[in-house]
């Protein structure tokens, strides 16, 4: 039954979003694209849970910068065969409405598809946010919204009432009908029984197609509408249809099951972090649920050098391959590929993007490097947060960001020609 429902549900992926809150790590990328864990994308997450479940028929809509969003998709995730009907297609914002607008909103960006999903005539649809990490099959979730007969169903995970406030929050009946649903509530509302506890949406929905496309239909038309499933669609029809909550769990512990919405420079670095666990609550090694990718061919990672204050070693630390330590000391870090670090330097509780060099005599502590960023020798950063400030982005929990615009590494013109004619 499982396997039949799933050949007849699309699955569409919201990957546009600008991921402002992640700074100058989505300056030049979609929020969906940035690295994670040493060499994945965030969006494979979401990917490899759809392949994993069984959902093969997916859409992926992109609009905020999206090149190495698509390139990334096109590279890695190109190995469906449409002759059986499997396929990622890419969806870029096309202003394909007679307002010729970009996509105003959630809702808005599926109402601009909707002949597009109509033409793959599936019974069921599956929308999910393409900006979180976490492994989830998608087909338990299906199933329980075609059995309670559900015109659409709200992914959910218990979280601190503090963190709620990001979200849009749920009340739920004992059946797990949804009562009331409030998006991003400066008090929200407890689980009873629950103290400190609230019921939060994932930003994944299974609807019926009908019910979708009445909806989106309507919506388009209601000029007080901000066209967002979560402040628009979800709670307004929520009194006149039958409107279910899916709680997230471990099947083992029955406790909330791992998720994590990395949107800010913090939640991205910690999550990176829980990673250099012994027995991190992600595990990225199950190869009973993959997490795809595409990746370069790179040779293995390298530590070089054995000698008294001079040796190449790495501690509670992801190595991508392709990394080379040099000499250098890595602790609970997370090198992505093609890295290189040279003798006597100290990296400690940072993230390291794919092809970045490090010199000599460095140390770097809680830190996020951006991709191709060369740090020169001598340089100390983490320990002197006004020192950073100066130069680099640092977070109010004292993460400090670097990219290669903060070092004077421009490779393009940034605010005009004049700053191109200084580096130059």
């Amino acid at each position: 039954m499982i396997t039949e429902l799933t050949r007849n549900t699309l699955v569409l992926i919201l990957a546009g979003g600008e991921g402002s809150r992640l700074k100058d790590l989505t300056k030049w990328r979609a929020k969906p694209a940035v690295p994670f864990g040493g060499k994945y994308r965030i969006i494979d997450f979401a990917l490899s849970n759809c392949v994993n479940s069984g959902l093969r028929k997916i859409g992926v809509l992109t609009q905020y910068k999206s090149h190495s969003l698509l390139r990334h998709l096109q590279r890695g995730w190109g190995f469906m065969r449409a002759e059986i009907g499997e396929f990622v297609e890419l969806l870029p914002a096309q202003q394909r409405t007679s307002e010729k607008a970009w996509y105003k909103g959630t809702a808005d960006a599926l109402f601009q598809n909707m002949d597009i999903m109509q033409r793959h005539n599936t019974e069921y649809v599956i929308v999910l946010g393409g900006d979180h990490i976490y492994t989830m099959d998608y087909a338990k979730m299906l199933l329980q919204h075609v059995q309670s007969g559900a015109d659409f169903t709200v992914g959910a995970i218990e979280v601190p009432v503090a963190e709620a406030t990001d979200f849009g929050v749920l009340a739920v009946s004992d059946d797990m009908r949804i009562t009331s649903f409030d998006e991003k509530p400066a008090q929200p509302k407890e689980i009873p029984g629950k103290p400190g506890v609230a019921l939060a949406s994932m930003g994944i929905y299974v609807f019926s197609k009908r019910f979708l496309y009445e909806s989106l239909s309507e919506d388009a038309i209601d000029p007080n509408s901000s066209h967002d499933f979560g402040k628009d669609i979800i709670p307004d029809r929520i009194k006149d249809s039958v409107a279910m909550a899916y709680s997230f769990k471990d099947e083992k512990t029955g406790l909330p099951a791992y998720w994590r919405d990395v949107g800010t420079l913090e939640s991205y670095w910690k999550a990176n972090m829980e990673l250099c666990a012994v027995e991190p609550e992600l595990n990225l090694y199950d190869r009973s649920w993959t997490i795809w990718t595409y990746q370069t061919q790179n040779p293995p990672a390298k530590f070089v050098f054995d000698e008294d204050g001079r040796r190449g070693e790495a501690i509670d630390s992801l190595i991508s391959a392709g990394c080379i330590v040099s000499g250098a000391s890595v602790k609970r870090s997370v090198l992505s590929f093609a890295t290189t670090i040279d003798s006597h330097s100290i990296i400690r509780d940072s993230v390291i993007l794919p092809k970045v060099v490090i010199g000599k005599n460095c140390r770097i502590t809680r830190a996020i490097i951006d991709k191709e960023c060369e740090i020169p020798d001598n340089t100390i950063i983490g320990e002197n947060l006004e020192d950073d400030k100066a130069r680099f982005h640092v977070s109010p929990e004292g993460i400090v960001l670097i990219t290669p615009e903060m070092l004077g590494q421009y490779t393009f013109p940034l605010d005009g020609l004049s700053r191109w004619r200084e580096k130059s």
